[in-house]
């Protein structure tokens, strides 16, 4: 049986388990499979693209690199959630942040014109998620843009499932006035 079709058929349990054999093939089916929300998580906590792709590089490198403390305690999709997510807040500590970009920086505004509303959607959304602080935004994203449910996000974060409540719920209160264009709405942690 042809390698793609052989991981294209198996869990990405069991392509975990080969790829910490040394199997190369189903190492690149893993982060085939799950290259596009590491590179979403990524993209939305660090609030623009240079970054999420800084951060994308190097939560692929971790997941490389931390393939074999792959246990099977969780789901796979859930270890490299979080491998994906402390790797792209450790970039984010890093460096300092770019400026966001704008639509005439977004080559998707160069490619798809008719798109216009989403992209100015999208670079709205993404300027409201850059104010809210780190561990709000963190959170929010894993639960809205990625559809993590709770328990995944507080085990990803390392965090009781009750602080991931609270902080999307205040995550996800600061943003309201922020989206509905509010210049003035506070970038400080909203009170209980």
């Amino acid at each position: 049986m042809p390698a793609r079709r052989r991981t294209e058929e198996q869990s990405d349990e069991e392509l975990a388990r080969a790829a910490q054999d040394g199997d190369r093939d189903a190492l690149e089916a893993l982060l085939a499979r799950h290259v596009d929300r590491i590179h979403a998580i990524c993209r939305r906590i660090a609030g623009n693209d240079a970054d999420g792709a800084d951060a994308t590089q190097e939560a692929l490198v971790a997941v490389v690199r931390g393939i074999n403390r792959f246990d099977g305690r969780s789901r796979f999709s859930t270890w490299a959630h979080r491998v994906a997510t402390n790797a792209c807040l450790d970039e984010l500590r890093r460096r300092k942040r770019r400026p966001e970009p704008t639509a005439d920086d977004d080559p998707l505004w160069e490619r798809r014109p008719s798109a216009a509303s989403d992209l100015a959607d999208r670079v709205d959304l993404d300027a409201a998620l850059g104010r809210l602080p780190l561990d709000f935004r963190t959170a929010v994203v894993l639960r809205d843009v990625t559809g993590l449910d709770y328990a995944e996000i507080a085990e990803i974060l390392q965090i009781p499932v009750g602080t991931v409540r609270s902080r999307i719920a205040r995550g996800r209160a600061a943003l309201v006035p922020l989206l509905q264009g509010n210049p003035d709405a506070t970038t400080e942690r909203p009170n209980r």
